[in-house]
């Protein structure tokens, strides 16, 4: 089981020019590793949804990365997100389940059937054909690289240790830069840092 610091130290250094989508427990965490105008976080929206989001972001962006951040409990409440990334065909798109097994930032309390849900067996039945599975930290930071490469769509299960963090808040108490501004803002600074990049292709 990795912590999260093994979890997203590697991430960090290999993410290069993608776009990074957090969810719940990993939001703040993200924060201490990167500051980049191409980090969203979608922790105070509709609770499921952070795949959908990077879904839609990826088929507007076909030609840059998109690796989205989800919880295990998210993942629970919109597992026909799996489906829909298979059938509108979004190969730039690196979907991450980070399974604590449980919601953390609203104290902890255990998802259904904690521990005995196979994200990765799901990922498999409805077709994703890059699957990959980590328990260990070192297996995690050498397979990373190939992992975030070449098409996809990619699914990513990760087990984490259980953390503490508490509810987002939106203000310049949050150390994290994305988390300083509205969820609104955040969006349109997203919006606007993409439209000056323009086309843009990623391996």
């Amino acid at each position: 089981m990795l912590t999260k610091e093994q979890l997203l130290r590697p991430l960090a250094r290999h993410r290069r020019d993608a776009i990074l989508v957090t969810c719940m427990g990993v939001t703040r965490p993200w924060g201490k590793y990167s500051a980049s105008e191409l980090d969203f976080a979608s922790a105070d929206s509709a609770m499921g949804h952070t795949a959908d989001l990077a879904l839609g972001i990826a088929l507007a962006q076909p030609g840059r990365k998109v690796i989205c951040l989800n919880g295990d409990g998210s993942m629970l409440m919109t597992l026909g997100t799996l489906a829909t990334i298979l059938e509108a065909g979004a190969r730039n798109l690196v979907l991450f389940v980070i399974q604590n097994e449980s919601y953390e930032i609203t104290g902890n309390q255990p998802i259904p059937a904690a521990g005995r849900i196979d994200f990765a067996a799901l990922a498999q039945a409805v077709g994703f054909r890059r699957v990959y599975s980590f328990e260990d930290g070192a297996a995690y930071e050498e397979e990373l690289p190939a992992a975030l490469s070449g098409d996809g769509p990619v699914f990513v299960a990760v087990r984490v240790e259980k953390g503490s963090e508490g509810p987002i808040s939106r203000s310049r108490k949050e150390q994290a830069h994305y988390l300083k501004v509205s969820l609104a803002e955040s969006a349109h600074r997203l919006r606007r840092v993409l439209a000056a990049a323009g086309p843009f292709t990623s391996s």
